[in-house]
């Protein structure tokens, strides 16, 4: 993929602001959860935070996201709002859900938070339903499907980059490889070297890449080729972003799948360590400014549990709307 202009300090600015607020997030749901004070079955993104960040920072509140049970890092990043997110962790009546989706099943249409689907592999072909809507209606968006490297296997995978393909959709297919899925490491169930690679099976609408989805500028660069070829009808883009998730799969899994001598290797690298640095190196922020960042960050996220707290709980009628539409 080329690139057309020059990663600023001011684009890494933007990047580290949405990948801090997504580990105050993931940082103070842990906490909440260990604590007791809420009970939702939850995927920690620690160690992702620079892929989604670098993927919001590209799109439009208009733009579509369909993502996974294990996406609230791409959520957050979005820009859905941390009022409603926690109110439907919380399961209240004034979460994005109406409290009956959960932590699992995040819909905002507001911040294009279409779907966050429980089912692997299954945010790919909701995405290209999307695409061509937009396509049809010539509105410029754009659908973004992230997914893990396990879906890559997934039939659902194939059939939805044929069809981005043949139609030259605007569909954006992001894979987070974060080397294990679920609990087997990528080698012992993937074939190909690359999951970009597979791009080249859909002929010349297809681009694939693969980066460092730890590296601010790798990312932000692929993501914003694959926003503007897709806003221009050139076609879909499969971006492989090659991260590592340095928690379980699920809150509480110990993971003694992970060797632990990767995992302090990989901790040892930790991008937000790397970012912050970069950050203070380019002269766009100083110390003061990123600890007035993180304070003002903290304060949204504890205004937004404040108000989950203070919401009502759904009323037992509340399970019977939203489900038929009327005869």
């Amino acid at each position: 993929m080329t690139t057309s202009a020059s990663f600023t300090s001011k684009d890494l600015y933007e990047v580290y602001k949405k990948a801090l607020k997504i580990l105050i997030v993931d940082e103070n749901i842990r906490g909440l959860i260990r604590s007791g004070a809420m009970h939702p079955v939850y995927y920690s993104p620690r160690g992702q935070e620079i892929v989604a960040a670098a993927m919001g920072v590209h799109l439009e509140p208009t733009d579509y996201l369909c993502t996974i049970y294990r996406g609230v890092h791409d959520q957050v990043a979005k820009g859905m709002p941390l009022d409603v997110l926690l109110a439907e962790y919380f399961m209240k009546v004034t979460g994005a859900c109406k409290g009956k989706g959960g932590a699992m099943h995040i819909t905002h249409p507001a911040s294009g938070v279409m779907v966050t689907t429980g089912v692997v592999g299954s945010s790919m072909p909701i995405a290209n339903g999307m695409a061509w809507a937009s396509q049809i209606k010539g509105d410029d968006r754009v659908s973004v499907a992230t997914f893990g490297d396990g879906a890559s296997n997934i039939g659902a995978f194939h059939e939805a980059l044929n069809m981005a393909a043949v139609w030259k959709l605007p569909t954006i297919f992001l894979c987070q490889n974060n080397r294990y899925q679920e609990c087997t490491q990528y080698a012992d169930s993937t074939s190909c070297e690359k999951i970009s690679d597979r791009a080249a099976a859909y002929g010349p609408n297809m681009v694939g890449v693969s980066v460092d989805g730890n590296d601010a500028e790798e990312m932000w660069n692929a993501m914003r080729d694959a926003v503007a070829r897709a806003r221009s009808g050139a076609g879909p883009t499969l971006i492989e972003a090659n991260t590592f998730r340095y928690m379980g799969h699920y809150f509480g899994d110990q993971a003694p799948y992970i060797p632990k001598e990767e995992l302090a290797a990989e901790m040892a690298k930790d991008p937000m360590i790397r970012i912050r640095q970069q950050v203070l190196d380019s002269g766009v922020a100083t110390e003061d400014d990123l600890v007035a960042l993180k304070a003002e960050l903290e304060a949204e996220f504890e205004a937004a549990v404040q108000f989950a707290k203070d919401s009502p709980e759904p009323e037992l009628d509340e399970v019977y709307k939203d489900i038929y539409g009327a005869a």
